[in-house]
């Protein structure tokens, strides 16, 4: 069953099992099924302007799609005590080891792995500062996001890496078998 189909079905339907959580990507529309309902998620295209809560907003959700991967491969779309647990355990691996967890798996190549190494040191020094200009990024050389071709050169890696991981995802998400969700 094609994603379209099933999110069809299930937002004609008034009883969706609060049993399933899944975050659905069907083109560029982004949905989150949890809890018996459904509602929008991210957009494809994030927007990423030069503060500091922006920044760490857009690797938010970055870190979300890793804990999404996560879960789809070790408990599908499961939203029972199981799916509880790993969400517990999943808020206490550092994002490094998902990064690592994922060339291990497979599910991220080396090059990927590296520009998301990259990328999550500009987080993790952003959530320690007070302004985003105390911020570096070393992609090959280091520079300063307070540079307009600093933080243009961080952001332009950044949506080349969001777009990468959107379709990791996709793969992802084909691998759940959609017919055997139990909508009703």
């Amino acid at each position: 069953m094609s994603v379209s189909k099933f999110l069809r079905d299930v937002k004609k339907s008034k009883n969706i099992s609060p049993k399933i959580r899944l975050y659905l990507i069907d083109k560029d529309r982004h949905y989150f099924i949890n809890g018996g309902s459904i509602k929008n998620g991210f957009n494809s295209k994030l927007s990423i302007s030069k503060n500091r809560d922006s920044v760490l907003s857009a690797f938010s959700k970055m870190a979300f799609l890793f804990d999404e991967i996560i879960r789809l491969r070790i408990v599908r779309s499961s939203n029972q005590s199981d799916s509880d647990e790993l969400l517990y355990l999943l808020n206490l691996v550092p994002i490094n080891r998902k990064i690592r967890t994922f060339l291990d798996w497979k599910v991220f190549g080396p090059e990927f792995t590296r520009d998301m190494s990259r990328l999550f040191e500009v987080r993790n020094d952003a959530v320690h500062c007070i302004s985003i200009n105390e911020v570096n990024y070393n992609p090959k050389s280091k520079i300063s996001l307070s540079t307009v071709s600093g933080f243009k050169k961080f952001t332009n890696d950044f949506q080349k890496a969001w777009k990468e991981l959107l379709k990791i995802y996709v793969i992802e998400q084909e691998k759940v078998d959609l017919k055997k969700l139990s909508i009703n």
